[in-house]
């Protein structure tokens, strides 16, 4: 198949997040000069001037010649947008009047008004990309008094550590791959120099093991905490507290509240220095209840996408036979691109809304009961439903999100296969994955379910799946196994 440009835009609209179609829109409106941001009008009345104003203007300026140049071998884009921006003088002080730049202003260079520019003060106030950890590392090394050959090599390891702090590259590699100025000879007592030194304490670290050990003090008070981490590291993360209890012959409460002891200390002590940026969640709809239908209502979050126009004059000036050839060619095709991101928005809002009022009926359940009533949802389903292709409802949920009075949800996440309960009711995958939650996070801390009394559970609750099928669901939702789980 072939595809038109127009089809494969409109496709990459629809499949955009909120937050790309604004940098979309912001990308044209700087490059296309016939787009512009619409105003809603404050009211009627101040419409129905700007109507009467625009036919004055029709009827006053319709008629008029435009001549963009005289010398037809200077055809350059830029320099037909120059004197297009100065046309001012054939226009005269109609083109001046703040009625007609109200209604329809041409694209030109900014005045100075007074007024703050909402875009500058935007840009002023981003916060600046925060620097390395490497970066910062460097710096304080630099610091240090240090002879050349220490200097270096520890330039070298800062280079290795990651952003938790670790040097994860095994020891034997970091002295064979060491550059030609390194002295090799060095880099342990250059290691030890750099966990000694740097802050915050445990960077440089190899393990986790290393990592804790230089973060706890080497005192009595701390002599139970600093046994388990050395020696018992494993014991820990399979949760055999009895075992740890044993040979250090003290008793289980003493071994948990070393272990509360343990969590004031850091084992990604480069996450102190860099933070990771935060995904932001912005809802395309918001799902509301009428009381008085009995229904839940979507509505679509236009506010943070810019609402853009076509520009008039550009729009005059692109029919208007007495112009230019090249710079009418010129800008009827930046009048083409602009109608049709104008038509992609629209039929992207069109057709999204539509998937989520058949969401809203087909998942009414979830709305009133909770994630344990989701039913499955094929989009096949919904396609044939729409009369619309696969592909275009798969584009339509792609990275879009809802707010709900139960929450803020992928709306990808409504769409999912599932089975049959006993009773014969459908059930999606994401219900049985909320059911197996509840039964974990009810069960007896002292004596957890392993997989198969969870198999068991499930079906006592009418949902039969096979044991791999829990283990599989359990690990999505970070649940560990029933021996991790335990409590002493």
């Amino acid at each position: 198949m072939k595809l038109a440009p127009r089809m494969i835009q409109s496709m990459e609209i629809l499949q955009m997040a909120s937050v790309a179609l604004e940098e979309r829109i912001e990308q044209e409106l700087s490059n296309n000069p016939t787009l512009e941001l619409y105003e809603q009008p404050a009211d009627e009345e101040e419409q129905a001037k700007r109507e009467i104003e625009q036919e004055q203007r029709d009827a006053q300026e319709g008629e008029r010649e435009l001549v963009i140049s005289d010398d037809t071998t200077d055809m350059s884009h830029a320099a037909d947008f120059e004197r297009l921006a100065n046309i001012s003088e054939e226009y005269g002080e109609a083109w001046k009047s703040n009625t007609y730049e109200t209604a329809a202003p041409p694209r030109q260079k900014a005045r100075n008004t007074g007024e703050r520019d909402a875009k500058l003060d935007a840009m002023a106030n981003t916060a600046a990309r925060g620097r390395s950890l490497a970066d910062q590392l460097l710096d304080d090394w630099h610091l240090l008094d240090t002879v050349p050959g220490v200097r270096r090599a520890g330039e070298y390891l800062i280079e290795l550590i990651d952003d938790d702090g670790y040097i994860r590259l095994p020891w034997d590699q970091v002295h064979s791959q060491a550059p030609r100025d390194v002295i090799t000879s060095l880099l342990d007592e250059t290691l030890e120099l750099l966990q000694k030194s740097l802050e915050p304490v445990g960077l440089g670290a190899r393990d986790v093991r290393e990592c804790l050990l230089l973060q706890i003090p080497d005192t009595q008070a701390m002599a139970t905490e600093r046994a388990i981490v050395s020696d018992y590291l494993p014991d820990i993360e399979a949760n055999r507290l009895p075992k740890i209890a044993k040979a250090l012959k003290i008793d289980i409460e003493q071994v948990k509240q070393a272990l509360l002891g343990l969590k004031a200390f850091h084992i990604h002590p480069g996450r102190m220095l860099v933070s990771t940026p935060t995904q932001v969640i912005r809802p395309d709809a918001i799902v509301q209840y009428d009381e008085q239908a009995d229904c839940y209502v979507a509505f679509l979050c236009h506010g943070r996408v810019p609402a853009v126009q076509i520009n008039y004059q550009y729009e005059q000036l692109g029919a208007d036979k007495t112009t230019d050839r090249k710079t009418r060619e010129f800008v009827n095709n930046n009048l083409r691109s602009a109608r049709w991101l104008i038509d992609a928005i629209e039929q992207r809002s069109h057709t999204l809304l539509r998937v989520i009022n058949v969401v809203l009926e087909s998942q009414r359940d979830f709305f009133d009961m909770g994630p344990q009533a989701l039913k499955p949802l094929p989009m096949t389903l919904v396609a044939d439903q729409l009369g619309i292709h696969v592909a275009t409802v798969s584009r339509a949920v792609s990275e879009k999100f809802i707010q709900s009075p139960r929450g803020i949800f992928p709306l990808r996440m409504f769409f999912s296969g599932g089975t049959e309960t006993d009773a014969g009711e459908s059930m999606s995958w994401t219900a049985v994955q909320a059911k197996l939650q509840e039964i974990i996070d009810a069960e007896d801390k002292a004596k957890p379910f392993n997989d198969d009394e969870l198999v068991a559970q499930l079906k006592e609750a009418g949902i039969e799946i096979a044991r791999r099928t829990v283990a599989k669901y359990r690990k999505q939702l970070h649940i560990p196994p029933a021996r991790q789980r335990r409590e002493f």
